[in-house]
């Protein structure tokens, strides 16, 4: 594990200024807790120094931070810094007068205490209560430094200060400060008194653990009374100030917006006193809060943070106002303090401290003409400290006047106190609650705007976190808690949204399926239109817009699982539009090529493959298609032209020669196979005895190779062995032939295909004779150069269509040209004994085709097939790359064949015309089933026949290799003519080709 840099012992020296620093060094004073986190860390190194990899710190960095934690443990907590402070020693020799002698400094002292005490409790816990808390913090502490000098306990107001922690004892700050007084005064109390305050303070942790309970019953009840007095002050804020001052009653206008502002700023130090010091107490006492308390919290907090936006969203208007309205408080304080002035100068009893107190005043009205600022308000304080004494005012007069003061104070610090007491800063230390906040938010889905209240609240913990120290840089901090709130957002709203949105649409587009019940009225419906009408919210450098986060999910993910099934893709269209429509989602089109719900296999995907896909589908080859061999499922899968042209049209027509080139590479596999069988000295034996046998007796049988040569070959074979299978040597040749037929049919589809796609692209051009050239017409119009290169690439994919749909590659003419030469050289002259195997080849694929055909219809179809031209097609490749047609013709194979069939057909027809007269049912059953078996297998030799010839068309089957070579030599003539030609036209073509 890593050291967290948010971790709070990692932030004891996070400020470098003073106040900021005098707030840090209060918190460790006054909270006991910090000093287990001390003694936390310092276990915490001990375990790093034994691995400091581990914890990835290098070793050089823990001596000197170890220094510093001492040092802080030292200075901070154990040194007692409070009460190093009031134990000091105030009376000196050498001085003439003694603090702890002098009576009258003690009785104004003690006087000072009670009547601030008296003023700060009669308003603490009040709704009208402002800095009443901090003030009480100051008198518990001045209680301590008035025992310390004048060695004097006033138990009333020590009684009284513990009361109040009772009365309010969610003053978390206060009552450690209390905690800090008592365990000083212990030390000095006699053993009773010592039992009766620890009996004290227990009561205050009790009264602390009744406070949580009860504030977690009446946090809702509290989150709904301040939600309405918040939105009517906000409502009032709007309707005052977008309103122009009436100058009739400008006065009673300045009044009113008086109290609206100060009501401002009362709703803010109510909230923010009760979200800090209820979050406080539950870390303090750890106590872990519920869910319920959270969610109450949190919407204090946005409460807190709406007062602040709506004085920010005014400020122009209120900065004038106040100027105004100062003035006329101003105006208020003069006039009483002119009223309290004439009674003391009508007095005519004159003495010194009547002087005193009329320059008091005269002092306080002379500071109150000019602006409002702190120094004179201090000024203004001060004087009448001195100028009320002596009844100069009555107490109604002093009332009122105290009231304008106390107003001039919070008008003149307007801004300032809402953005210290709307400052949520603390949260960064509370910040596992926003997981538990957003879930709500999204559980909720109402009045989601709100969310931004939130985010400017975590924003208040950036300028704390610019004054860390134990970091090389603050950016480091900066970015762990970007990324750490980023990521929670992302968990707990933004992902959850997206998926949501995303099942709504699947399920709504998909409504003809069997789905579950999503009648609303059964199971309810959740609306997250809400989540995409907010404007985009402001966090760090960014802008979290949520509807163009959940827009940008939905055009990744409809694009990616668009391009994995393209045949989908109109689902994915269909959900387009349904998000544009319901969630006004401007979604993007993912410009992929237009699909059919024909794809099939994709042309790449049979590339990568091409071994499995021969073995596992079947060619026919009159319909250009191929059929699944078997599946696991009710239905076959099948590739034909259209299915290839849509690939084609994905892909570019660049992967054609691609898909020859993994074709051409499987074919030299498979002929080395080939070879090898071919050269076997069981099948090369038995092969030249063949050949030798049918040159012996090729005129006594009519030129015709035997049907029972051929048979007894395919019989023999089987003797060889069988595979467990049972499949015979022969059968496997037989496959290897298929699969190069398929091979060879599979290169005519991408052929076809092409052809279908490109004419398919070139269908909108008018005249395929006659197309101008696009570049030429916009240089003439002199466009930009853009243009010319966008018309430069229009001619270059018409002339590259145009010449595509005109003549399609001969890729069957390459294959016989690549692998001939190799075929017919005399080093594989034991190929040259093919011919004479294509007899027990065609027998033994017969009777392969015929108990395909009967399987379809068994039950178990394991094995049935109606079709399989690809031995056609393989035959008819390997005889034109050995030029054997004419060898293969001259056996005249299928005429044997047929006058075989023809004769036994003749002979059971002769019989049955014998046996009619017999009546022998069984037997005439037995000849008829005879004759159909016959009419059977005639049938499917003519249909081999039929696919045999036509795929020798393929390969120009009428051409020798003496013709094609001639062919070929001729072609390369007449180019050369044609370039000669040309060079003599060209001078410059002729000196380029030197």
């Amino acid at each position: 594990m890593a050291l967290d840099p948010h971790s709070a012992a990692w932030h004891f020296d996070r400020f470098d200024d003073g106040s900021q620093r005098g707030i840090t060094i209060m918190e460790l004073l006054t909270n006991p807790s910090n000093q287990s986190l001390i003694d936390t860390d310092v276990r915490l190194l001990k375990s790093v120094h034994h691995n400091p990899s581990k914890f990835g710190i290098a070793e050089e960095k823990l001596k000197p931070f170890e220094k510093l934690l001492l040092k802080l443990e030292g200075q901070l907590l154990d040194g007692m810094i409070f009460q190093n402070c009031v134990e000091q020693q105030f009376d000196t020799k050498n001085e003439p007068a003694s603090v702890s002698k002098n009576s009258t400094f003690a009785e104004e002292f003690a006087h000072n205490l009670r009547t601030i005490f008296t003023n700060v409790e009669s308003k603490l816990g009040e709704p009208s209560e402002i800095d009443q808390r901090d003030k009480y913090v100051g008198v518990c502490a001045l209680s301590v430094l008035h025992f310390q000098i004048f060695r004097t306990l006033d138990k009333k107001l020590y009684k009284s200060l513990l009361d109040v922690c009772k009365k309010v004892p969610a003053i978390t700050l206060t009552a450690n400060i209390i905690w800090f007084a008592d365990q000083f005064l212990l030390d000095k109390m006699t053993p009773a008194a010592k039992v009766a305050e620890r009996k004290n303070l227990q009561s205050i942790k009790i009264q602390r653990e009744t406070f949580l309970q009860q504030k977690a019953q009446t946090l809702c009840k509290d989150v709904q009374s301040y939600y309405l007095f918040v939105s009517s002050w906000m409502m009032k804020m709007e309707s005052i100030l977008s309103k122009a001052q009436s100058m009739e009653k400008f006065a009673e206008d300045l009044s009113r917006r008086c109290n609206i502002f100060i009501q401002g700023i009362l709703y803010a130090n109510s909230l923010s006193n009760i979200v800090r010091t209820t979050m406080n107490l539950y870390m303090s006492m750890q106590k872990p809060m519920t869910k319920t308390s959270v969610k109450a919290l949190c919407r204090l907090v946005e409460l807190l943070k709406a007062i602040e936006h709506t004085a920010h969203r005014r400020t122009m208007v209120i900065a004038d106002s106040v100027c105004h309205i100062a003035q006329h408080l101003q105006h208020q304080a003069l006039h009483s303090i002119s009223i309290a002035k004439k009674r003391v100068i009508s007095d005519k009893k004159y003495s010194e401290r009547r002087l005193d107190v009329l320059s008091a005043l005269v002092l306080a009205e002379n500071a109150l003409n000019g602006p409002s600022t702190k120094e004179r308000r201090l000024v203004v304080a001060l004087a009448l400290s001195v100028g009320t004494q002596m009844k100069t005012f009555r107490d109604e007069e002093l009332l009122l006047l105290q009231v304008v003061l106390k107003k001039l104070d919070l008008i003149s610090e307007l801004r300032e106190r809402i953005q210290v007491l709307c400052n949520c800063n603390f949260l960064y230390w509370h910040r596992t609650i926003f997981p538990i906040y957003l879930d709500d938010v999204y559980d909720n889905a109402v009045d989601f705007a709100r969310v931004h209240y939130m985010f400017s609240a975590l924003r208040d913990c950036v300028p704390p976190m610019m004054h860390a120290r134990h970091l090389e840089s603050t950016q480091v901090l900066l970015e762990c808690f970007d990324e750490e709130i980023m990521d929670v957002l992302n968990e707990h709203l933004l992902d959850k949204l997206c998926k949501e949105i995303e099942k709504d649409l699947r399920l709504s587009v998909h409504t003809h399926l069997k789905l579950d019940d999503r009648n609303p009225f059964r199971v309810g419906i959740k609306d997250l239109t809400d989540f995409f009408s907010i404007k985009p919210i402001r966090f760090f450098n960014r802008f979290i817009d949520v509807k163009a986060y959940v827009t940008h999910y939905l055009d990744k993910t409809f694009y990616n699982l668009t391009t994995v099934a393209i045949h989908d893709w109109a689902t994915y269209s269909e959900m387009r539009n349904l998000a544009t429509q319901r969630y006004s989602l401007s979604m993007t089109e993912a410009h992929l090529p237009s699909q059919t719900l024909e794809q099939g296999l994709d042309v790449l995907e049979i590339m990568r493959n091409i071994h499995v896909f021969v073995s596992r589908y079947l060619y026919n080859l009159n319909n250009q298609i191929f059929i699944e061999r078997t599946s696991n499922n009710k239905h076959l899968n099948t590739i034909n032209i259209r299915h290839v042209a849509n690939s084609i049209r994905t892909h570019g027509t660049g992967i054609m020669n691609t898909t020859v080139n993994f074709t051409y590479q499987f074919l030299r596999k498979k002929f080395y196979i080939f070879s090898q069988f071919m050269y076997d000295e069981h099948i090369k034996s038995r092969l030249i005895k063949d050949i030798r046998f049918f040159k012996e007796t090729k005129d006594q049988n009519d030129q015709k190779y035997p049907f029972e040569r051929a048979d007894k070959f395919n019989r023999g074979i089987r003797k060889l062995g069988l595979t467990p299978e049972g499949q015979s040597y022969l059968d496997q040749f037989r496959q290897l032939i298929s699969q190069i037929g398929n091979a060879m049919g599979y290169v005519r589809m991408i052929r076809s295909g092409g052809l279908h796609c490109c004419s398919n692209a070139i269908r909108f051009v008018p005249d395929l004779e006659d197309i101008v050239n696009f570049e030429e017409l916009v240089k003439e119009e002199g466009l930009s150069e853009e243009t010319q290169t966008a018309a430069r690439q229009l001619d270059s994919v018409l002339t590259d269509l145009t010449r595509n749909s005109a003549e399609g590659t001969e890729y069957f003419k390459m294959l016989v040209e690549v692998f001939s030469p190799e075929f017919r050289s005399s080093k594989n002259m034991h190929l040259r004994n093919f011919y004479i195997i294509v007899p027990p080849l065609t027998l033994n694929f017969v009777d392969h085709s015929i108990s395909c055909k009967e399987k379809l219809n068994k039950k178990n179809k394991v094995g049935a097939a109606f079709t399989d031209d690809g031995f056609a097609m393989g035959v008819a490749y390997i005889l034109k790359l050995l030029d054997q047609y004419q060898e293969f013709d001259s056996l005249h194979w299928f005429q044997s064949v047929r006058e075989k069939y023809v004769k036994e057909k003749n002979a059971v027809v002769k019989q049955q015309n014998v046996q009619s007269t017999n009546q022998d049912e069984k037997l005439m059953q037995t000849m008829s089933l005879t004759q159909k078996r016959l009419d059977i297998y005639l049938q499917e030799f003519e249909l081999l026949y039929f696919s045999l010839s036509s795929a020798r068309i393929f390969f120009r089957g009428d051409q020798t290799a003496a013709e094609e070579s001639q062919e070929r030599k001729e072609r390369e003539d007449e180019a050369a003519k044609s370039s000669n030609g040309d060079s003599l036209n060209n001078p410059s073509s002729d000196s380029s080709i030197k």
